[in-house]
């Protein structure tokens, strides 16, 4: 039989990793909103109209944040399966992996999977394809098409 206080050790330290990476996730989505405003503000708006200004600076660093909003979020998936299945463990009074984080024995959605996501979607991919609806939208108007 394992010690309650060992259990509860246990949940705190998984509980943990799982709020560190939704707070990570958050901070991100924060950053990426400021980058965006900021260069927009810094360019006084010449960025939206220069088709290479655009995408160096809104479009790249917007898909860098998307995909590291993508690592925090499917680390913290993988954590809350961690301590799910930590509880159906401990309440069978089986004390192996005792404070083992080791999320590979853990299964969890595909990058892919959790990028494409509802929530990270509509954060990212959203204004992501209106941006290259506006690329688009501007190459064709340089080329005098429009």
């Amino acid at each position: 039989m394992i010690d309650k206080d060992i259990i509860f050790k246990e949940i705190e330290l998984i509980q943990s990793c799982i709020e560190r990476m939704a707070h990570n996730s958050f901070i991100v989505k924060g950053w990426a909103l400021s980058i965006f405003a900021g260069v927009t503000a810094i360019t006084k708006g010449e960025n939206l109209s220069d088709i290479i200004l655009l995408i160096f600076t809104t479009g790249i660093p917007f898909i860098c944040f998307w995909i590291l909003d993508t690592y925090f979020l499917q680390r913290e998936r993988r954590f809350r399966n961690l301590y799910s299945e930590r509880m159906v463990k401990r309440n069978s009074d089986d004390g192996t992996g005792l404070f083992e984080l080791d999320l590979k024995i853990v299964k969890a959605e595909t990058f892919i999977k959790v990028m494409f996501s509802k929530t990270l979607f509509i954060f990212y991919g959203i204004p992501f394809i209106t941006s290259i609806i506006y690329l688009i939208f501007l190459i064709l108007r340089s080329k005098n098409v429009l």
